[in-house]
């Protein structure tokens, strides 16, 4: 019997010291993005350039995430996830040190990698504690992103306005950042895998079982590119509103998905992950619908704002399923990562192109198309054999009355 308790307070710590790894990642990110027009002024890089270098980040992602398996298979969980946000939080220095578009752009491809890497070992970790726990956790902990990710933008933010240097700036976040998330690390699950296990291939392909499950994270994902960087844009040209009022609407979706995603598990324990993702998907689709057709700001930032709330959970729910889709949970939550930071690559891009030659509004047609994806496909994400990641033993009881 105490070993149980025991066991189940292990679970339970790991939980909380999974969402501050989450925060942290969050955080770096909302660091460096507050900070990149001081970035671009000190590499000497036009706006073309710049929107060359930043797609690196991506592609180093995807390069990288497909290495994750073996080192949590080498390391286990615990040392794997230890390295790799260190690995993640000391990157965000390189970007500000750069002074050309070169040096810019393999500081943004080493710091696309690292984040990659991490967001698989965490997303791994968090999977397995909700498998033992029983419960949904994994909507908290990409909300717990998301309040990391408001935090560390409004630290950048309030950096920018007093007007100091990022190296500065970055240095003591990365300094910050990297102690809290090593310390973190010391109670998250230390997973190994079993004596008989193979190892996985050193760089794995998506498994099968991910394709479907990535495909409606890519819808999920191309919508929230679609919405970040286009909602302001879309207010201020197709509308005309002030920018204030045009920068609020991309604020106002922000803090609708990270409050959605906090308030998520609750939603996915009653109704399931299927009926979620479903009637989150209609929601998504009205959004759009609004967006497309609105002729008043109001209209159009209560389009964004149902975007945000159907898309927030969607992505989590795919990590967890991925985590429960086959034998190896860390190489089918690489693949579906894999999907989905593609889909956050060619996601602005698309919409741009498309907006060139025809409009925003046709462009937002497609988002609105794409997300009733998410109404036809959520029965992939329908709950099966739930795996362990270098593990087998039984799920802990939740321990709540």
């Amino acid at each position: 019997m105490g070993n149980v308790v025991d066991e189940q307070r292990e679970v339970k710590r790991s939980r909380y010291a999974v969402a501050a790894v989450f925060a942290v990642h969050g955080a770096v990110t909302g660091s460096f993005a507050t900070r990149v027009p001081w970035i671009q002024d000190h590499a000497g890089v036009s706006a073309g350039q710049l929107g060359i270098a930043l797609a690196f980040p991506a592609f180093g992602a995807s390069v990288a995430m497909p290495l994750a398996g073996g080192i949590i298979h080498r390391f286990g969980s615990r040392n794997a996830l230890r390295g790799l946000i260190a690995l993640w939080t000391l990157s965000l220095v390189l970007p500000s040190l750069s002074p050309n578009l070169l040096t810019l752009c393999l500081a943004l491809f080493t710091y696309g990698a690292t984040a990659g890497m991490t967001d698989v070992a965490m997303n791994a970790l968090g999977v397995e504690v909700e498998n033992r726990l029983g419960r949904s956790i994994m909507s908290g902990l990409h909300g717990m992103w998301s309040v990391g990710a408001l935090v560390g933008s409004a630290a950048g933010t309030l950096a920018a306005h007093l007007g100091s240097d990022a190296r500065l700036h970055h240095a003591l976040a990365a300094a910050v950042l990297t102690v809290m998330g090593v310390l973190s690390c010391q109670w998250v699950l230390d997973l190994q895998p079993a004596e008989d296990e193979d190892p996985p291939p050193r760089f794995a392909l998506p498994p099968r079982s991910a394709l479907l499950i990535g495909a409606i994270g890519f819808c999920a994902v191309f919508a929230e590119g679609a919405s970040l960087d286009w909602s302001a844009v879309y207010l201020r040209e197709q509308l005309e509103t002030s920018a204030g009022l045009a920068a609020a609407c991309t604020t106002g979706f922000t803090l609708t998905m990270a409050l959605a995603r906090l308030a998520g598990d609750k939603v996915v324990d009653r109704f399931g992950a299927v009926r979620t993702v479903r009637t989150s998907g209609v929601f998504a689709v009205l959004g759009g619908l609004l967006i497309v057709i609105s002729d008043h700001p109001a209209v159009a930032m209560s389009g964004f704002a149902l975007m945000g709330l159907g898309i927030a959970v969607v992505v989590p729910l795919c990590f967890a399923a991925a985590g429960r889709s086959g034998s190896n949970p860390s190489m089918a939550i690489a693949g579906v990562a894999t999907i989905t930071y593609t889909s956050g690559l060619i996601a602005p891009s698309a919409i741009g192109m498309l907006a060139q030659a025809t409009s925003l509004m046709v462009s937002f047609c497609l988002v609105t198309a794409l997300s009733c994806g998410l109404v036809a496909f959520a029965g992939v994400l329908r709950p099966g054999e739930r795996t362990r990641i270098g593990r087998t033993d039984a799920a802990v009881p939740d321990p709540r009355p």
